[in-house]
């Protein structure tokens, strides 16, 4: 401040193009706000955050001598660090600036009324500029962090991300809550638009990670528990009982030869048989047998017949502490249940419809048929074979986004289902919208329609299972406007993707906001699309949203580059936005204790008196300790009351 105790204050409004000075009167706007108490500039700019808008904050501080800077733009989660480091190479503390956002909260929201969008955006800069005028300098904080990670997902974005981190020299624990890492790409014969092999791609980096010396694998586990400590996380591991010794199983598959007992295999989406002790597919890893506590009978048979003397019923669930410095979040997806619908509900679970994830069974050389595409109901090869997509995507009942890669998936298989039964086949994609976007996935569309598959542009008006085992389907075709009636030897449901089972939970353990779809919310769309609002953990794959493999390895590896450059370095530099306590008015009467979820508050004595202390290592300044105090003895540093009254009063007048 000058001599006279009162601030100069610079005030920065941007057109951002169109986006604002479309719609907002930016003159008017501005000779207004130059009107305000305290303001001894306000100038306008095209583009405030190119390198000629900062240069013109960086001259007016130096030659006016601002000792605070408001700048009308965008949202402040796109560029406040833009024009917070600006502000800093003029030399002025960085937290002596305020942002307005005229664009998002009015231009945008207000295209249609330019009149009341001005009105709008000058009350929004009034209420910055009186904010400004009661900041104070702060500095941010540096905190040392454990150079190890966490990653909670075995399927091809966890692998990924694993091996990223591991090879940057961090040591890194995978936590997997199947028997084996890999995921539904395991389950996968081939993968579009190339069709190579799926687990020719995929085997050598489970190996690798199996190998790697910097990866703990911990598998048939999950994270029960995350809270932050000093230097990261301290995550609660549940490692639930495999029965099997890991130290001891060779992996020989004698037990499983020898167990009596069959039920439905997972892995083959119940086309297949498995046993109660059982290793999960020919590639799994760890290579170790697992038993089924709820089906095993306790014969005994496969305890005599292990060499290895691997078998012990006597395992318990235990919990195991792991403290890391970031956390990878990489729990994949599932599959929407087409029989939950209503439209397929009322036929049952059919024999002969089954879904596409059960057609990559039958077409893999390890699954239940040996790469042949039979009739589950009789095994007979089938002459005719349709596919539907979107079902229950773009459905506002089900599922109202689209699954992405639905369309792409349909192609591929209609290819291979020419493939394996031959020219003669019948093989037809009932489609919406046919949506193969991303490199090849054109021609690859293109190479079906020339293999002979059939594209029908509509959805099914019945479907009738027949007493032959086939279904009768009426489809208007959009195309031809002709109603055709198909027979279907094989029905096959493209099903939508929903987020993981646990998801929520494990977003309430880790405090981790979830969006509309069910999926992890990332910090920005655009900006930060593998971060989350917390600091350390990331996102991975298809955790986040629907993804196809190359998106999913794509968006892994951002996340483990984002979590490495942190952990590499050895600490963090985080916001200053921390709780500070009044000693003086606080009664220690730990209200604001029970209100922390991140533990960073404690009652304690001090000078005779129990008083607040805050860790502001765990700090996440949420605010939810300034709302409990019945006293005010708790405030939030840049967001203090004065601060933040200081706005309504310029907001009410």
């Amino acid at each position: 401040m000058n001599g006279s105790g009162k601030p100069r204050i610079g005030v920065f409004i941007c057109h951002c193009g169109l986006n604002i000075a479309g719609v907002i009167d930016v003159e008017r706007v501005r000779e207004l706000v130059k009107a305000l108490p305290d303001v001894v500039v306000c100038e306008d700019y095209p583009y405030m955050c190119s390198e000629p808008g900062q240069a013109l904050i960086r001259e007016r501080i130096r030659e006016e001598g601002l000792d605070r800077v408001v700048v009308a733009s965008c949202s402040p989660a796109m560029h406040e660090p833009t024009f917070r480091r600006a502000v800093e190479d003029a030399g002025l503390n960085p937290y002596l600036f305020e942002m307005a956002n005229i664009r998002e909260q009015c231009s945008w929201v207000h295209a249609h009324e330019p009149e009341k969008a001005t009105e709008k955006a000058f009350e929004l800069i009034k209420m910055a500029v009186a904010k400004a005028r009661e900041l104070e300098p702060l500095e941010p904080k540096r905190l040392e962090v454990e150079r190890s990670a966490l990653v909670i997902g075995g399927g091809i974005a966890g692998i990924t991300a694993a091996l990223d981190l591991a090879d940057a020299g961090l040591e890194v624990y995978l936590v997997e809550r199947s028997p084996s890492i890999g995921g539904h790409m395991a389950q996968l014969d081939k993968t579009f638009p190339t069709l190579d092999c799926s687990a020719c791609i995929l085997t050598p980096k489970m190996v690798a990670l199996a190998k790697h010396p910097n990866i703990r694998l911990l598998t048939y586990s999950e994270v029960k528990e995350v809270r932050a400590v000093e230097g990261g996380f301290e995550a609660l591991v549940l490692r639930r009982p495999r029965y099997v010794r890991e130290d001891l199983c060779t992996g020989c598959g004698a037990c499983v030869e020898r167990c009596p007992i069959e039920v439905p295999s997972e892995f083959d989406v119940g086309l297949g048989p498995r046993k109660a002790i059982y290793i999960p597919f020919p590639q799994a890893i760890p290579k170790v047998a697992v038993i089924d506590n709820e089906h095993c009978i306790r014969c005994g048979l496969c305890e005599r017949v292990c060499e290895a003397e691997a078998i012990d019923f006597g395992q318990e669930a235990r919990e195991e502490a792991i403290k890391v410095g970031a956390i990878v979040v990489a729990t994949g997806l599932r599959l929407l249940d087409p029989w939950a619908l209503p439209e397929y509900a009322l036929l049952g679970e059919r024999a002969n419809i089954i879904t596409h994830l059960q057609l990559e069974r039958l077409l893999s050389s390890s699954g239940p048929t040996g790469g042949r595409i039979l009739r589950p109901s009789d095994g007979l090869e089938p002459r005719s074979v349709v596919f539907l997509t979107c079902v229950g995507s773009r459905d506002r009942c089900a599922s109202p986004y689209c699954c992405r890669i639905g369309c792409s998936i349909a192609v591929k298989q209609a290819i291979m289902v020419k493939e394996r039964i031959g020219e003669h086949a019948d093989v037809y994609v009932c489609f919406i919208d046919m949506r193969t976007y991303g490199r090849g996935l054109e021609e690859f569309y293109r190479r079906a329609r020339e293999a002979g598959v059939k594209f029908i542009r509509g959805s099914p008006t019945e479907v009738e299972p027949l007493s032959d085992g086939s279904v009768k389907l009426v489809v208007f075709d959009q195309a031809t406007w002709k109603l055709l009636e198909i027979r279907a030897d094989l029905l096959v449901l493209i099903a939508g993707i929903l987020a993981p089972e646990g998801l929520e939970e494990l977003a309430s353990i880790m405090k981790l906001p979830l969006g509309p779809d069910g999926f992890f919310s990332e910090a920005h769309p655009k900006l930060r699309p593998a971060e989350t609002p917390i600091r350390g953990i990331f996102l991975a794959g298809a955790c986040q949203g629907p993804k196809d493999i190359v998106e999913t390895t794509a968006h892994a590896s951002a996340a483990a580059m984002k979590a490495a450059s942190m952990l590499m370095r050895g600490y963090v530099i985080v916001e200053p936005y921390t709780a500070v306590v009044d000693e003086e008015r606080c009664r220690g009467c730990g209200r604001c204790e029970e209100a922390c979820e991140f533990g960073a508050i404690s009652v304690e004595e001090k000078a005779g008196k129990l008083v607040a202390q805050v860790n502001e290592a765990l700090c996440q300044g949420c605010g939810s300790c300034a709302v409990r105090c019945p006293t005010g003895a708790i405030t939030i540093r840049h967001f203090k009351p004065r601060q933040v009254l200081a706005q309504v009063v310029a907001a009410v007048g």
